[in-house]
Protein backbone atom coordinates (compact mmCIF):
# COMPACT_ATOMS: atom_id res chain seq x y z
CA UNK A 1 0.00 0.00 0.00
CA UNK A 2 1.04 3.55 -0.54
CA UNK A 3 0.13 6.37 1.66
CA UNK A 4 -0.32 10.20 0.91
CA UNK A 5 -1.32 12.76 2.96
CA UNK A 6 -3.37 10.15 5.02
CA UNK A 7 -5.13 8.47 2.03
CA UNK A 8 -4.21 4.57 1.84
CA UNK A 9 -4.17 3.67 -1.98
CA UNK A 10 -3.40 -0.05 -3.70
CA UNK A 11 -0.03 0.23 -5.98
CA UNK A 12 -2.10 -0.08 -8.62
CA UNK A 13 -4.33 2.94 -8.14
CA UNK A 14 -1.21 4.70 -6.95
CA UNK A 15 0.47 3.83 -10.45
CA UNK A 16 -2.68 4.85 -12.35
CA UNK A 17 -2.98 8.83 -10.79
CA UNK A 18 1.03 8.94 -11.60
CA UNK A 19 0.38 8.14 -14.98
CA UNK A 20 -2.70 10.91 -15.57
CA UNK A 21 -1.08 14.05 -14.14
CA UNK A 22 2.07 12.95 -15.77
CA UNK A 23 0.06 12.91 -19.04
CA UNK A 24 -2.09 16.11 -18.22
CA UNK A 25 0.09 17.95 -15.59
CA UNK A 26 3.43 18.24 -17.80
CA UNK A 27 1.96 18.83 -20.73
CA UNK A 28 0.11 21.93 -19.04
CA UNK A 29 2.88 23.34 -17.63
CA UNK A 30 5.17 22.93 -20.83
CA UNK A 31 1.84 25.00 -23.14
CA UNK A 32 2.76 27.68 -20.52
CA UNK A 33 5.53 28.81 -22.40
CA UNK A 34 6.08 26.28 -25.50
CA UNK A 35 2.76 25.96 -27.70
CA UNK A 36 1.58 29.59 -26.51
CA UNK A 37 -0.36 31.60 -29.41
CA UNK A 38 2.57 33.90 -31.09
CA UNK A 39 1.95 35.95 -34.12
CA UNK A 40 5.19 37.80 -36.21
CA UNK A 41 7.39 35.59 -35.46
CA UNK A 42 8.77 35.35 -38.80
CA UNK A 43 8.98 39.17 -39.34
CA UNK A 44 11.82 41.45 -40.47
CA UNK A 45 13.61 43.27 -37.95
CA UNK A 46 16.77 45.90 -38.36
CA UNK A 47 20.15 43.99 -37.64
CA UNK A 48 21.55 45.14 -34.31
CA UNK A 49 18.15 45.32 -32.18
CA UNK A 50 17.62 44.73 -28.75
CA UNK A 51 14.57 43.98 -27.27
CA UNK A 52 13.63 43.88 -23.14
CA UNK A 53 10.38 42.38 -22.41
CA UNK A 54 8.23 42.06 -19.29
CA UNK A 55 5.17 40.39 -19.15
CA UNK A 56 2.46 38.97 -16.57
CA UNK A 57 0.02 36.14 -17.42
CA UNK A 58 -3.24 34.66 -16.01
CA UNK A 59 -3.86 31.16 -16.80
CA UNK A 60 -6.65 28.99 -15.03
CA UNK A 61 -7.42 25.51 -16.12
CA UNK A 62 -8.83 22.11 -15.67
CA UNK A 63 -6.77 18.78 -16.41
CA UNK A 64 -8.93 16.41 -19.10
CA UNK A 65 -9.02 13.19 -17.88
CA UNK A 66 -10.25 9.71 -19.08
CA UNK A 67 -13.62 8.93 -17.25
CA UNK A 68 -11.88 5.51 -15.80
CA UNK A 69 -9.25 7.15 -14.15
CA UNK A 70 -9.12 8.09 -9.85
CA UNK A 71 -8.64 11.88 -10.70
CA UNK A 72 -11.86 14.02 -10.85
CA UNK A 73 -12.28 17.72 -10.90
CA UNK A 74 -8.72 18.91 -11.28
CA UNK A 75 -8.39 22.68 -11.43
CA UNK A 76 -5.20 24.54 -11.68
CA UNK A 77 -4.47 28.52 -11.52
CA UNK A 78 -0.79 29.66 -12.84
CA UNK A 79 0.02 33.60 -12.52
CA UNK A 80 3.04 33.64 -14.22
CA UNK A 81 6.06 36.95 -14.38
CA UNK A 82 8.45 36.97 -17.57
CA UNK A 83 11.17 38.54 -18.03
CA UNK A 84 12.67 37.75 -21.72
CA UNK A 85 15.31 39.46 -24.03
CA UNK A 86 15.26 39.49 -27.62
CA UNK A 87 18.38 40.26 -30.61
CA UNK A 88 18.11 40.89 -34.04
CA UNK A 89 20.86 38.89 -35.85
CA UNK A 90 22.86 39.00 -39.25
CA UNK A 91 23.01 35.43 -40.18
CA UNK A 92 24.86 35.34 -43.28
CA UNK A 93 22.96 37.98 -45.18
CA UNK A 94 19.23 36.80 -43.49
CA UNK A 95 17.47 38.36 -40.75
CA UNK A 96 17.57 36.25 -37.56
CA UNK A 97 16.93 36.83 -34.10
CA UNK A 98 18.01 35.04 -30.84
CA UNK A 99 15.79 35.35 -27.55
CA UNK A 100 15.68 34.04 -24.15
CA UNK A 101 12.62 33.44 -21.88
CA UNK A 102 12.53 33.55 -18.13
CA UNK A 103 9.41 32.87 -16.56
CA UNK A 104 8.60 32.72 -12.86
CA UNK A 105 4.77 31.92 -11.73
CA UNK A 106 2.81 30.78 -8.79
CA UNK A 107 0.62 27.58 -9.03
CA UNK A 108 -2.27 26.73 -7.19
CA UNK A 109 -4.35 23.34 -7.78
CA UNK A 110 -6.97 21.05 -6.38
CA UNK A 111 -8.64 17.85 -7.48
CA UNK A 112 -10.31 15.18 -6.05
CA UNK A 113 -8.66 11.59 -6.23
CA UNK A 114 -10.72 8.62 -5.69
CA UNK A 115 -13.19 11.00 -3.77
CA UNK A 116 -10.35 12.86 -1.49
CA UNK A 117 -9.44 16.08 -2.24
CA UNK A 118 -5.66 17.03 -2.80
CA UNK A 119 -4.47 20.55 -3.57
CA UNK A 120 -1.09 21.88 -4.54
CA UNK A 121 0.27 25.47 -3.94
CA UNK A 122 3.82 26.37 -5.40
CA UNK A 123 5.94 29.08 -6.30
CA UNK A 124 9.53 29.31 -8.55
CA UNK A 125 10.63 29.40 -11.88
CA UNK A 126 9.39 27.60 -14.70
CA UNK A 127 11.94 25.53 -17.53
CA UNK A 128 13.50 28.93 -19.44
CA UNK A 129 13.40 28.98 -22.80
CA UNK A 130 15.73 29.72 -25.57
CA UNK A 131 15.66 29.96 -29.53
CA UNK A 132 17.08 31.35 -32.61
CA UNK A 133 15.07 31.34 -35.74
CA UNK A 134 16.14 32.68 -39.28
CA UNK A 135 14.11 33.88 -42.52
CA UNK A 136 15.42 31.63 -45.08
CA UNK A 137 13.89 33.85 -47.58
CA UNK A 138 12.36 37.28 -47.97
CA UNK A 139 13.94 38.98 -45.15
CA UNK A 140 17.72 39.87 -45.72
CA UNK A 141 19.36 41.80 -43.01
CA UNK A 142 19.14 44.73 -43.15
CA UNK A 143 20.53 48.00 -40.96
CA UNK A 144 18.16 50.70 -39.38
CA UNK A 145 19.11 53.12 -42.21
CA UNK A 146 17.92 50.40 -45.06
CA UNK A 147 14.93 49.21 -43.47
CA UNK A 148 12.33 51.78 -44.68
CA UNK A 149 13.20 50.99 -48.42
CA UNK A 150 12.11 47.12 -47.25
CA UNK A 151 8.59 46.07 -48.42
CA UNK A 152 7.67 41.93 -47.21
CA UNK A 153 6.13 39.73 -49.71
CA UNK A 154 6.65 36.08 -49.08
CA UNK A 155 9.31 35.23 -46.01
CA UNK A 156 10.20 31.58 -45.11
CA UNK A 157 11.80 31.17 -41.52
CA UNK A 158 12.70 28.90 -39.21
CA UNK A 159 13.56 28.24 -35.81
CA UNK A 160 14.85 25.70 -33.49
CA UNK A 161 13.89 26.17 -29.71
CA UNK A 162 15.89 24.51 -25.93
CA UNK A 163 13.65 24.31 -23.11
CA UNK A 164 16.38 22.98 -20.40
CA UNK A 165 15.39 21.31 -17.03
CA UNK A 166 15.61 24.59 -14.60
CA UNK A 167 12.59 25.26 -13.35
CA UNK A 168 11.52 24.27 -9.66
CA UNK A 169 11.06 20.49 -9.22
CA UNK A 170 10.39 18.15 -6.28
CA UNK A 171 9.98 14.37 -6.97
CA UNK A 172 8.46 13.78 -4.04
CA UNK A 173 5.66 15.56 -5.72
CA UNK A 174 3.03 15.25 -8.65
CA UNK A 175 2.61 18.97 -9.52
CA UNK A 176 5.95 20.90 -10.38
CA UNK A 177 6.59 23.73 -12.10
CA UNK A 178 9.50 22.39 -14.10
CA UNK A 179 9.94 18.86 -15.89
CA UNK A 180 12.74 17.86 -14.67
CA UNK A 181 13.89 16.64 -18.34
CA UNK A 182 15.11 18.88 -21.45
CA UNK A 183 13.00 19.28 -25.16
CA UNK A 184 13.78 20.80 -28.60
CA UNK A 185 11.06 22.39 -30.58
CA UNK A 186 12.37 22.40 -34.62
CA UNK A 187 9.52 24.72 -36.52
CA UNK A 188 9.14 26.05 -39.90
CA UNK A 189 6.96 29.27 -40.85
CA UNK A 190 6.15 31.27 -44.00
CA UNK A 191 4.51 34.49 -43.90
CA UNK A 192 2.69 36.79 -46.58
CA UNK A 193 2.09 40.20 -46.51
CA UNK A 194 -1.09 41.50 -48.79
CA UNK A 195 -1.46 45.38 -48.32
CA UNK A 196 -2.50 45.68 -44.84
CA UNK A 197 -2.86 42.25 -43.95
CA UNK A 198 -0.45 39.11 -43.25
CA UNK A 199 -1.07 35.56 -43.12
CA UNK A 200 0.93 33.38 -41.14
CA UNK A 201 1.20 29.63 -40.98
CA UNK A 202 3.71 27.34 -39.36
CA UNK A 203 4.38 24.16 -38.12
CA UNK A 204 6.27 22.53 -35.27
CA UNK A 205 7.37 19.29 -33.39
CA UNK A 206 8.36 19.22 -29.38
CA UNK A 207 10.45 16.41 -28.41
CA UNK A 208 11.46 15.43 -24.90
CA UNK A 209 13.77 13.63 -23.06
CA UNK A 210 13.15 11.54 -20.15
CA UNK A 211 11.99 12.26 -16.65
CA UNK A 212 14.44 9.76 -14.87
CA UNK A 213 13.35 11.28 -11.68
CA UNK A 214 9.61 10.86 -11.75
CA UNK A 215 7.45 10.41 -8.26
CA UNK A 216 7.84 7.09 -7.25
CA UNK A 217 11.46 6.62 -8.73
CA UNK A 218 10.34 6.47 -12.20
CA UNK A 219 10.91 6.96 -15.99
CA UNK A 220 8.35 9.28 -17.54
CA UNK A 221 9.05 9.48 -21.24
CA UNK A 222 6.66 11.48 -23.67
CA UNK A 223 6.15 11.40 -27.15
CA UNK A 224 6.74 13.98 -29.69
CA UNK A 225 3.61 16.73 -29.66
CA UNK A 226 3.08 18.49 -33.52
CA UNK A 227 1.54 21.92 -33.62
CA UNK A 228 0.33 23.58 -36.43
CA UNK A 229 -0.30 27.37 -35.71
CA UNK A 230 -1.84 30.45 -37.92
CA UNK A 231 -2.26 34.38 -37.83
CA UNK A 232 -3.97 36.89 -39.00
CA UNK A 233 -2.79 40.29 -39.03
CA UNK A 234 -3.77 43.52 -39.37
CA UNK A 235 -1.56 46.68 -39.50
CA UNK A 236 -3.01 49.98 -38.65
CA UNK A 237 -1.73 52.95 -39.38
CA UNK A 238 -0.41 54.50 -36.42
CA UNK A 239 1.56 51.59 -35.72
CA UNK A 240 -0.72 49.41 -34.08
CA UNK A 241 -1.60 46.11 -35.03
CA UNK A 242 -3.81 43.07 -34.12
CA UNK A 243 -4.18 39.51 -34.76
CA UNK A 244 -6.53 36.75 -34.81
CA UNK A 245 -4.46 33.78 -33.83
CA UNK A 246 -5.24 29.96 -33.82
CA UNK A 247 -3.18 26.48 -32.59
CA UNK A 248 -3.93 23.06 -33.19
CA UNK A 249 -1.97 20.17 -31.77
CA UNK A 250 -1.54 16.35 -30.73
CA UNK A 251 0.67 13.89 -29.86
CA UNK A 252 2.16 13.73 -26.12
CA UNK A 253 1.45 9.81 -25.29
CA UNK A 254 3.17 9.34 -22.29
CA UNK A 255 5.10 6.21 -20.50
CA UNK A 256 6.07 5.05 -17.19
CA UNK A 257 8.87 2.96 -16.34
CA UNK A 258 8.26 1.76 -20.52
CA UNK A 259 4.26 1.10 -19.50
CA UNK A 260 1.88 3.14 -21.77
CA UNK A 261 -0.62 5.46 -20.76
CA UNK A 262 -3.95 6.16 -22.81
CA UNK A 263 -3.22 9.90 -23.51
CA UNK A 264 -2.77 10.41 -26.61
CA UNK A 265 -3.77 14.41 -26.81
CA UNK A 266 -5.49 16.52 -29.49
CA UNK A 267 -6.10 20.36 -28.87
CA UNK A 268 -7.48 22.94 -30.57
CA UNK A 269 -7.05 26.90 -29.02
CA UNK A 270 -7.64 30.10 -30.58
CA UNK A 271 -7.16 33.84 -29.23
CA UNK A 272 -5.86 37.48 -29.92
CA UNK A 273 -3.14 39.95 -30.03
CA UNK A 274 -3.35 43.48 -30.06
CA UNK A 275 0.04 45.69 -30.02
CA UNK A 276 0.13 49.50 -29.20
CA UNK A 277 3.12 51.67 -29.80
CA UNK A 278 3.66 54.00 -27.15
CA UNK A 279 6.80 55.76 -28.01
CA UNK A 280 9.47 54.96 -30.58
CA UNK A 281 11.23 52.84 -28.11
CA UNK A 282 8.04 51.55 -25.81
CA UNK A 283 5.08 49.35 -26.98
CA UNK A 284 2.46 47.26 -25.06
CA UNK A 285 0.85 43.91 -25.85
CA UNK A 286 -2.72 42.05 -24.82
CA UNK A 287 -3.60 39.33 -25.53
CA UNK A 288 -5.67 36.15 -24.56
CA UNK A 289 -6.57 32.66 -25.55
CA UNK A 290 -8.95 30.12 -25.40
CA UNK A 291 -9.31 26.21 -25.71
CA UNK A 292 -11.98 25.17 -28.35
CA UNK A 293 -11.44 21.79 -27.95
CA UNK A 294 -9.41 19.06 -26.06
CA UNK A 295 -9.51 15.60 -26.52
CA UNK A 296 -7.21 14.15 -22.95
CA UNK A 297 -5.35 16.81 -22.05
CA UNK A 298 -5.67 20.29 -20.72
CA UNK A 299 -8.06 23.12 -20.93
CA UNK A 300 -7.23 26.51 -19.65
CA UNK A 301 -7.86 30.06 -20.88
CA UNK A 302 -5.19 32.68 -20.54
CA UNK A 303 -5.07 36.98 -20.60
CA UNK A 304 -1.53 38.43 -20.25
CA UNK A 305 -0.25 41.79 -20.98
CA UNK A 306 3.79 42.53 -22.00
CA UNK A 307 5.54 45.88 -21.96
CA UNK A 308 8.63 45.91 -24.47
CA UNK A 309 11.57 48.11 -24.37
CA UNK A 310 13.49 48.22 -28.03
CA UNK A 311 17.15 49.77 -27.98
CA UNK A 312 20.60 49.68 -30.36
CA UNK A 313 20.40 48.44 -33.89
CA UNK A 314 20.57 52.88 -34.77
CA UNK A 315 17.31 53.37 -33.38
Amino acid sequence: MIKLKGYCWSERHAIGFVRLLSASLVAFGSHAVAEDLEPRTYSNTPVGMNFLILGYSDMDGSVTANPSTQLQDAKLNIKTSVFAFSRSLDVWGRSGKFDIVLPEAHLKGSARVAGEPRERDVSGLIDPRLRFSVNLYGAPALSMAEFPSYQQDVIIGASFAVTPPLGQYDSSRLINLGNNRWSFKPELGISKRLGAVTLELSGAATFFTDNDEFYGHRVLSQNPIYQMQSHLIYAFANGIWAALDATYFEGGSTSINGVGNHDFQENTRYGATLALPLSRQHSLKLYASNGAYSRTGSEYDVVGVAWQYRFGGGI
